[in-house]
């Protein structure tokens, strides 16, 4: 089953008999400035989401609280269930998740959807701005669902298997190539990367209009990393956010990849863990 769904697509299947459950993750990485409030992603879903679509917190119900482990570790289970049941998914019925286009915090979702043994999620491409139906503001009260997470289904590193791998396969950064170089370093203690790793920015897997490119593209550009069919690859980013995002790329050009969660908010956070800069993975 592909891992995305067009706008057309999506249109059709909530029209259809068995209509997915819509997950709205509108999120944002910023730091907000002195003058300006946060990103408030519940106050945009207000203003307009699609039709049925309820409200997922990234931070509060798709992460647990930022510490040793990373910015945005993995949510304990029984939360992340009670949080999915919530929202009225369950095993049987179909789920889209979208949100304001960037792609990071649907994938975030789809990532854990999927590890938990969901057996059908996808992300909408392109995300609410390639949606071209009617919006909501009323903010609907689904039935409870019945899905009980089972973790596991997909590949989990932590910083340890993100050493070896970096080694022995393909170990993707999913960061800015600047970040990656350790030439600036906005958000973590200490710049660069986990040695042995590749660059490779997410944002080069979606065209202009925010889409992931073409197959054939996508396969081409991993294949120039090392990261073709039959390779062992990881994917890293910041915090677990944008990571997700390149292994929802990897999973639509058809090469399975393992998501280290804790990422480079984990790994700077430790002085024991070796540090690269430059261009190079080295």
């Amino acid at each position: 089953m592909n891992a995305i769904i067009s706008a057309s697509e999506l249109a059709s299947a909530a029209a259809g008999g068995n209509p997915p459950v819509l997950l709205d993750i509108r999120w944002q990485l910023s730091m907000p400035k002195a003058d300006e409030p946060p990103f408030d992603g519940r106050a945009t879903y207000e203003a307009g989401h699609i039709p049925g679509a309820v409200y997922v917190d990234l931070d509060r119900e798709l992460a647990s609280a930022p510490g040793a482990r990373g910015r945005h570790p993995l949510p304990d289970p029984a939360d992340f269930g009670a949080a999915m049941r919530r929202a009225g998914v369950s095993s049987g019925t179909p789920v889209v998740v979208y949100d304001g286009g960037l792609g990071w915090a649907a994938a975030r979702a789809w990532w854990l959807l999927s590890w938990t043994g969901h057996p059908d999620v996808r992300v909408l491409d392109g995300g609410l701005p390639a949606w071209e139906g009617p919006l909501e503001t009323s903010v609907p009260t689904p039935a409870e669902g019945d899905f009980e997470p089972a973790p596991g289904a997909t590949a989990l590193l932590d910083a340890d298997g993100a050493a070896a791998l970096a080694r022995s396969g393909v170990l993707l950064d999913a960061r800015a190539g600047e970040r990656y170089r350790g030439e600036v370093e906005p958000i973590d203690p200490v710049g660069g990367h986990i040695p042995g790793a590749v660059s490779a920015p997410t944002n080069d897997n979606v065209g202009a209009d925010g889409r992931f490119l073409p197959v054939e593209e996508l396969q081409s550009r991993f294949k120039k990393m090392g990261a073709a069919e039959g390779a062992e690859v990881g994917v890293y980013c910041g915090s677990g956010v944008s990571a997700a995002h390149q292994v929802l790329a990897l999973a639509v050009a058809g090469i399975p990849a393992a998501l280290y969660v804790g990422s480079w908010s984990e790994w700077s956070s430790d002085p024991s863990r070796p540090v690269a800069v430059g261009p190079d993975p080295q």
